[in-house]
């Protein structure tokens, strides 16, 4: 998928809404417990109740690698069933040099067929670039990440006297590797502050903001600042939505709560998209 059809969905349904498929089985409705592939099960019904509300969907691969051989194979099914105008995005996190790296993105991208997978930046540009070899395929970069330990590194400050953060020199240095039709990056919703900043060094890179709604992140505060004349940004919401009920309504209280997102993203689209 390309940034002009990605933007073309944003317009099309209104929404820059990515569901996150942070699917526990720990945490699955009960009477799907019995069935064939819970995991698959409660994925499905999901993407049935929200695919015409949202434009992405993020399946966060830890949850399946848990699970062992049944994961990769609940895995598996879950992209069969989600439709092809749909971005999706292995949130993996790789991150490694050399022929590891090209073994990750081939394991995305040809034998899984995702869209786009999140990378680690820390092992520097041979670790990212394998990711960037494949005609169509994007990688997403973390950059400045929503959970507390980001203070530890990412908002140092540099001693060269600019006064720029270390995570601005990875968006500066990163953004000479490829173009905004081939990288996006990871800018958690609850660094708003940092979001002005973020903008001035890649202007028309998409954003993946996690953080939005259980975390604390304000969904009109990232859109005000973050958007751009494509949108520019894929905000991510999990929890809100896949568990907003654990009953056997939970498919359509997730619609609602996806509904309720698309709804606010409706007015911020007609508020801040700075059209050409």
């Amino acid at each position: 998928m390309t940034r002009e059809q990605l933007f073309e969905q944003i317009l099309k349904k209104k929404s820059y809404l990515c569901v996150g498929l942070d699917t526990d089985p720990k945490k699955l409705p009960q009477h799907l417990l019995d069935t064939e592939d819970p995991v698959f099960e409660f994925n499905r019904q999901i993407i049935e109740a929200t695919a015409d509300l949202c434009v992405a969907y993020k399946p966060n691969i830890a949850f399946y690698e848990a699970q062992g051989p049944q994961g990769w194979v609940s895995l598996e099914k879950t992209l069969q069933v989600i439709p092809e105008n749909i971005f999706t995005i292995a949130d993996a996190k790789r991150g490694d040099i050399g022929n590891t790296s090209e073994l990750y993105a081939r394991a995305f991208f040809e034998t899984m067929q995702f869209d786009s997978v999140t990378v680690a930046p820390y092992m520097g540009a041979d670790s990212v670039k394998p990711f960037l070899v494949q005609e169509g395929k994007w990688v997403i970069l973390l950059a400045l990440t929503s959970n507390a330990g980001s203070q530890d590194f990412q908002m140092l400050r540099l001693e060269d006297g600019n006064e720029e953060y270390l995570f601005e020199q990875v968006l500066r240095t990163s953004a000479t590797w490829a173009t905004a039709d081939q990288m996006m990056y990871v800018i958690g919703a609850t660094q708003a502050e940092y979001v002005q900043r973020v903008r001035k060094l890649v202007p028309n890179h998409f954003l993946l903001v996690p953080g939005v709604g259980a975390q604390g992140g304000s969904l009109e505060d990232i859109s005000r600042l973050g958007m751009n004349q494509q949108c520019g940004l894929l905000v991510n919401s999990a929890r809100g939505i896949i568990y907003a009920s654990s009953g056997r309504d939970f498919a359509a209280k997730a619609r609602e709560a996806a509904l309720a997102v698309q709804r606010e993203m409706e007015v911020c689209l007609e508020q801040y998209v700075r059209h050409v």
